[in-house]
């Protein structure tokens, strides 16, 4: 029987994994399958070092979970599939589907550039494929809270079952990795097992709390899951139907998160130049800051040294561990665009070249919800007080004193604020680099003139 191949991309894991399954029935009882994986310098170059060295852990633990079966061809998946489906005699080639604009025109090169050897799409990282949800007259829902309760009445599968046995394909030569990239960050453990033993903690440990933890940052209140689902290292129907048995409003909470997770890939599907373009087109000519000063006051936010407590810790955790708490990603990003003055895409970017788990849906229309731009029924009038903000969620300072320690000196009630301590703001640490009340009346001056026109 000719070898079946299964390329991964974002499902790089063994366990509920339907594509895999397809793959064996393909393959049929005397055949193999060839686990693949391609390094597509469009998705590889713009990734920042903390993605390429977590994919790069995550394809070893792949590879070491196959035996050491994994394929790596680098090169563009049109030729690079062919090939390899034309070098082992493959029947089929297999795969997750891909709901990203890029990953579809990219799938439809490849299954054009195959001929007869099919590319059979099998699931996708969601627990409902987007694109399945609309309203009733067929269209896209727009508002999430609407969109929630139809994914929730639509369902999905149960996990899939994991294989007993995988008769890999062998002997298939393969691209050495590229080097490992040097990250300053601290990455988690990489790869499926590692993925479930997080969601495990997690359930057994502080799920019970997540209603109330998971808005502040000072305590290990989430799940930190993203990166395992953003690399296909879990799927999400496994943590759906652990669920399924939980009781509370901790559990419902969790579950709404991960519908955030499937309306902006929704959103994506039937808006594909979201992931750049405003969908609200009227912000579009909404004026930004330029110029050497307003460059150096990016700089001060990317580095946390804006003088805002709360922003600058939250940027310090960028940095320092590749990911940044949700509640404090809304902070920082209304800060940049409200405070600051400039455009949502810039700071969307900034964010991809350094999470982690930077995923195009969930960052993008993330920071655009902020923006005020995107799906939010709030518009861009809502800004983000960043003390009132600090205060609130990290009251106690400990999330500010852990990521900011010229500040571990401060009581609690001058952390948010260090100007009012007796002392006035330590040494080492800078003065606010804005009026915040100031920035806040320019940002809906502005609004309000693109509103007019």
């Amino acid at each position: 029987m000719p070898p079946a191949v299964l390329w991964f991309r974002r499902d790089l894991r063994l366990g509920d994994h339907p594509a895999l399954l397809a793959a064996l029935d393909s393959a049929g009882p005397d055949g193999t399958v060839l686990p693949f994986f391609v390094l597509d310098e469009r998705l590889w170059g713009p990734s920042g070092d903390p993605r390429r060295r977590f994919l790069l852990d995550c394809l070893g633990a792949l590879d070491e979970q196959t035996g050491g079966a994994l394929v790596l061809r680098s090169g563009d998946p049109a030729r690079a599939i062919p090939r390899l489906a034309a070098e082992v005699g493959a029947g089929s080639v297999h795969v997750s589907a891909d709901t990203g604009p890029y990953g579809r025109l990219r799938d439809d090169a490849v299954e054009r550039a195959l001929g007869d050897v099919p590319l059979v799409r099998t699931g996708s990282p969601y627990a409902v494929t987007p694109g399945r949800v609309t309203k009733g007259d067929g269209t896209p829902f727009k508002v999430f809270s609407p969109f929630a309760r139809a994914w929730r009445e639509h369902g999905w599968r149960a996990p899939a079952r994991r294989p007993d046995a995988v008769p890999w394909t062998t002997g298939v030569r393969s691209d050495a990795t590229p080097p490992a990239p040097r990250v300053d960050a601290d990455l988690p453990p990489a790869g499926e097992v590692a993925a479930q033993a997080a969601w495990e903690r997690f359930r057994d440990e502080r799920l019970s709390g997540y209603d109330e933890a998971r808005d502040t940052p000072g305590v290990d209140g989430t799940s930190r899951m993203s990166a395992y689902l953003k690399y296909g290292c879990i799927h999400p129907r496994t943590l759906l139907a652990d669920l399924a048995g939980q009781d509370g409003e901790a559990a419902r909470r969790y579950v709404t998160e991960l519908a955030w997770r499937e309306f902006y890939a929704d959103v994506l599907w039937h808006r594909p130049d979201s992931a750049r373009e405003y969908l609200n087109p009227q912000l579009a000519g909404m004026p930004y800051d330029d110029g050497p000063d307003a460059e150096a006051l990016v700089t001060a936010w990317e580095q946390g040294r804006t003088g805002f407590p709360i922003v600058d810790a939250g940027m310090r955790q960028l940095l320092g561990e590749a990911y940044v708490h949700n509640r404090v990603r809304m902070i920082v990003a209304s800060f940049l665009v409200k405070d600051l003055h400039q455009e949502w895409t810039r700071g969307a970017r900034y964010f991809l070249r350094h999470l982690v788990d930077g995923d195009l849906a969930s960052n993008n229309h993330g920071w655009q919800w902020v923006a005020g731009t995107g799906t939010d029924a709030s518009p861009y009038y809502r800004v983000f007080n960043p003390i009132t903000q600090g205060k609130k969620f990290d009251p106690d300072g400990a999330y500010v004193k852990r990521w900011v320690p010229e500040l571990r000196g401060l009581d609690p009630k001058h952390v948010h604020e260090p100007w009012t301590a007796p002392g006035g703001i330590p040494a080492g640490y800078p003065e606010p680099i804005v009026d915040h009340a100031h920035e806040r009346l320019v940002s809906l001056e502005r609004y309000n003139e693109v509103r007019a026109r």
